[in-house]
C-alpha cells in the first residue's frame, strides 16, 4: 500500500511540476512576443496578450482603467509614435504559478527613447482563459 501511495504521489508531483514549468514558459514567451510587438510600434500586437474584456484592470499613475479597449486607447494616446514608444525591455524578478490557471509576475520595464529613457515596475496577473494565457490585471508604475 505504501509503495502504491508513493508511486501515485510521485506521478502527481511530476505532473504538476511539469505543467507549472510549461505554463511559466508560455507566459515568459508571451512577454517576449509583447516586447517584439512593442519594438515594432505594434500596440495592437502588444495588447494581444491582454484579456479582451471589459473586466481587464490596468492600474497606472492615473488610477485604474477598466477594459481592453480603454487600455488600448490609453496606450495609443500616451505613445502616439514609434519614437515615443522607444525600445522596450522587460526584466522579470518573480514568476510564480499560483494555480493551474493563474501566474503572478513581478518585474521591471525600461523604454530606451531618443527623448529620454523611462522605466518602472510591474505586477501582472496572468490567467489561462479558453486555453490561452492573458493578462487580466496589470499594475505598472
Amino acid at each position: 500500500m505504501k509503495a502504491i501511495f508513493l508511486t501515485f504521489f510521485s506521478l502527481f508531483t511530476i505532473t504538476c511540476f511539469s505543467q507549472s514549468k510549461t505554463d511559466i514558459s508560455e507566459v515568459t514567451e508571451a512577454m517576449k512576443k509583447q516586447e517584439a510587438a512593442w519594438n515594432k510600434a505594434d500596440i495592437e500586437g502588444f495588447m494581444a496578450y491582454y484579456w479582451k474584456s471589459d473586466s481587464l484592470k490596468f492600474i497606472g499613475s492615473k488610477g485604474i482603467t477598466y477594459g481592453w479597449q480603454k487600455t488600448l486607447d490609453n496606450y495609443k494616446k500616451s505613445y502616439p509614435t514609434a519614437d515615443a514608444m522607444g525600445f522596450l525591455t522587460f526584466e522579470n524578478s518573480t514568476v510564480e504559478q499560483l494555480s493551474p490557471v493563474k501566474i503572478f509576475v513581478i518585474g521591471k520595464w525600461h523604454l530606451k527613447r531618443k527623448e529620454g529613457d523611462v522605466g518602472g515596475s510591474y505586477t501582472l496577473l496572468w490567467k489561462k482563459i479558453n486555453g490561452k494565457w492573458v493578462i487580466t490585471v496589470d499594475h505598472t508604475s
